[in-house]
């Protein structure tokens, strides 16, 4: 399989792909001490993936890799022929012992690839259920990641059924290579040398964030067609992007790609209205035209042109999916968005345009939050919840302003780009 921009193999590619993961997104680099289990959560089709990154986890010192698959047509098969009551449980005991690795200080990477619209047609009650049943049990295991206690990451698979869906009009061998390359190209694995260049990458999102910190906005206020929305930022937020430093000592980066600079908005002051710029996929269902209002931090009004029940559902996951736990500012011309694709994938899709997150905020975006418990948090302004679900409000029609303390009003991005350079 050829590539659009070095002469790569497809196998070198994937090798590339596979240390960025490890070295970036992870950060484990060799003889690191004190050394790490490695859990990895994929679809059966990331397997030759897999083995590179197990090969390159194992050369930096790593004592164990263990992962565990999801295939597609079981996880449907659930929907089509499993009694009712399978809707309301979940394997606690996985979650039980994804938690206790995470407290051994283990390290977890995920593997996204699944076919986004897998759900379609299937019963969106059914589908709620099982995902707040999910996010119960796995809540312990997730607030160790939330709370960035431990060295964690996002890689991206080509699968069939995803290709299809971003290149339908290609015959699926196409649609395959096609997404292929644009993962490789999103990921920047065929730089000269892949790790440097992602060190590069982090500290020019670095800049960004201490411009913004320095400026310590009170709020955001975005406005574009169908967008009039103040977002209130939580108090003693700061900013961060770029990857950072876990709780456990370990630099990573989660997100691989990231083109995003992000914070905590305060869970109560948010309002107005927002339109979603493109679709969501959560949980195999494709959720288009999100149209909401807030009032007082909680949306009060929801509508959306496809997989309105679904989302309307997410939302009544608990008490905190009707708030905002994240904010994250893209500039239209990042390079995922520069390239035209839309992913139906948000570990991509959210690097092309300016979004928020429904449910769970990251502590780590308040001061001295990670060492805070879940009450003090909340006197800041963050959001708790089971859920985290990002969707997109930015595009090259939204200007962003950043309003001071005082109620001065800053222009700080202009039909999507930043207006301030650091």
């Amino acid at each position: 399989m050829n590539t659009t921009q070095k002469s790569f193999t497809f196998a070198e590619s994937l090798d590339r792909l596979a240390q960025v993961a490890v070295r970036v997104g992870l950060g484990i680099e060799p003889g690191q001490t004190p050394p790490q289990e490695l859990l990895i959560s994929a679809p059966v089709e990331a397997l030759p993936l897999i083995r590179r990154v197990a090969e390159h986890a194992y050369k930096a010192g790593v004592t164990l890799v263990s992962p565990f698959f999801y295939d597609d047509e079981c996880i449907l098969a659930r929907y089509k022929y499993a009694r009712d009551e399978s809707f309301d449980t979940a394997s606690s005991w996985m979650a039980d012992a994804i938690y206790t690795a995470f407290k051994g200080n283990a390290a977890r990477l995920s593997i996204s690839g699944g076919n986004p619209a897998l759900l379609a047609g299937q019963d969106p009650e059914k589908i709620a259920r099982a995902s707040k049943i999910s996010s119960q049990v796995n809540k312990p295991a997730m607030e160790m990641i939330t709370r960035h206690e431990i060295n964690w990451g996002i890689v991206a698979c080509a699968t069939p059924e995803w290709a299809a869906l971003a290149f339908p009009a290609d015959p699926i061998d196409q649609a395959m290579e096609k997404l292929w390359d644009a993962i490789f190209a999103a990921s920047r694995v065929h730089a000269d040398d892949p790790v440097a260049a992602w060190k590069q990458h982090s500290q020019d999102l670095k800049l960004r964030t201490k411009m913004l910190n320095a400026r310590s906005y009170a709020a955001l206020r975005y406005t574009g067609p169908g967008t009039n929305l103040v977002i209130g930022l939580a108090d003693d937020h700061k900013w961060l992007g770029g990857g950072g430093k876990a709780g456990n000592g370990i630099n990573c980066m989660p997100n691989i790609p990231t083109e995003e600079v992000f914070t905590t908005p305060h869970k109560d002051r948010v309002n107005g209205t927002v339109r979603s710029t493109k679709p969501l996929s959560h949980q195999g269902t494709l959720i288009q035209d999100i149209q909401v209002r807030f009032e007082n931090g909680r949306i009060v009004e929801a509508t959306a042109s496809e997989g309105e029940e679904a989302f309307l559902r997410l939302l009544d996951t608990d008490e905190g999916a009707r708030r905002i736990g994240e904010v994250a500012l893209v500039p239209h011309s990042s390079p995922i968005s520069a390239s035209g694709l839309l992913f139906y994938n948000t570990l991509f899709d959210e690097n092309a345009a300016s979004h928020i997150a429904l449910g769970q905020a990251y502590s780590s975006c308040i001061r001295n939050g990670d060492e805070m418990d879940e009450k003090a948090l909340e006197a800041k302004g963050a959001n708790s919840s089971l859920i985290h679900v990002d969707w997109m409000i930015g595009s090259g029609e939204i200007d962003v302003d950043g309003v001071t303390k005082d109620g001065a009003v800053e222009p700080l991005m202009r039909k999507g780009e930043w207006v301030i350079a650091v």
